[in-house]
C-alpha cells in the first residue's frame, strides 16, 4: 500500500508542479530554470509525504554557485527523488528516450533542458550528447547521471560506461561521485514492496573533469566508479 501511496504522490505532484512550471517557463529568460526548483520541491514533498526519512552527507564539498555532473549508482527509483531533494542545484538528467513519449512526464522533462538518450543506437547516443554538452555550455546546469546504465539487480555496483562521462570532459564541468546508500534495500529491482528503511546520500569530492580526455575516458570512468564504492564502503 504504502508504495501506491508514493505512486499517486509522484503522479499529483508531476502533474501539479509540471504544469506550473510549463507555464512559467513560458515568460522566463531561462526556460526551464523554473521547473528546475519545482523539482527540488517535487521530490522533497514525495519524501515527505511518503514517510521516507532521508540524509545528506557531504554537501561541504560542493560550491553551490557551480553546476556540477553528479554520478552514482543506481539502486532503485528512489535515487531519483533522493537526488533532486538532496542536490540543491538546477539538476536535468540524462534520460532513456522511452521516457520523452509518457504524457505530461516527458513534456515536462523536455521543457525543463533533461537529455534524452536512444541507448540502443550508438550514432544517435553521439549526436545526443554533442547537442548536450552545447545547451550546458549555453545555459550551465548539473546533470545527474547513472554511468552504469541500468539498475542494480543484486545491489553490487557495475563497471562504470564512459560515454556520459564524455559530457564533463568536453564542457569542463567537474564530475561529482554519489552514492545512494539505502535504496535498494528499500525497494528491490521489479517488486511493489516497499520496506520502512531509511535512505541516504553521500556526496564525493569533484573530480577535475579537464584532466583527462576523449583518450583517457576508460580511466576515467574507473576513477569514478571507485570513489562511487567508497562512498558506498563508509560506516553508517
Amino acid at each position: 500500500m504504502r508504495y501506491i501511496w508514493i505512486i499517486i504522490l509522484t503522479a499529483i505532484w508531476t502533474t501539479l508542479l509540471g504544469l506550473f512550471g510549463i507555464l512559467v517557463s513560458l515568460f522566463e529568460p531561462k526556460k526551464g530554470r523554473t521547473l528546475g526548483t519545482c523539482a527540488q520541491i517535487w521530490a522533497k514533498l514525495i519524501l515527505f509525504m511518503g514517510g521516507v526519512t532521508y540524509t545528506v552527507k557531504g554537501i561541504e564539498n560542493l560550491d553551490l554557485n557551480k553546476s556540477y555532473i553528479f554520478a552514482g549508482n543506481h539502486a532503485s527509483g528512489f535515487d531519483i527523488l533522493l537526488a533532486f531533494a538532496g542536490l540543491p542545484f538546477w539538476l536535468v538528467s540524462i534520460a532513456k528516450i522511452e521516457l520523452k513519449s509518457i504524457p505530461l512526464l516527458g513534456w515536462v522533462m523536455q521543457v525543463g533542458g533533461h537529455i534524452f538518450i536512444e541507448r540502443g543506437r550508438q550514432d544517435k547516443a553521439i549526436e545526443t550528447l554533442d547537442i548536450a554538452k552545447e545547451s550546458l555550455k549555453n545555459t550551465p546546469r548539473s546533470v545527474l547521471l547513472f554511468p552504469e546504465g541500468t539498475r542494480t539487480a543484486d545491489g553490487t555496483l557495475k563497471p562504470f560506461k564512459r560515454g556520459g562521462l564524455l559530457i564533463g570532459v568536453e564542457t569542463g564541468i567537474q564530475i561529482v561521485p554519489v552514492a545512494f546508500v539505502g535504496t535498494f534495500e528499500m525497494l528491490d529491482k521489479d517488486s511493489w514492496i516497499m520496506k520502512n528503511h531509511p535512505i541516504e546520500l553521500r556526496i564525493g569530492v569533484p573530480i577535475p573533469s579537464e584532466n583527462y580526455s576523449n583518450d583517457t575516458r576508460r580511466e576515467l570512468a574507473v576513477i569514478v566508479q571507485q570513489n562511487v564504492q567508497a562512498l558506498l564502503d563508509q560506516p553508517s
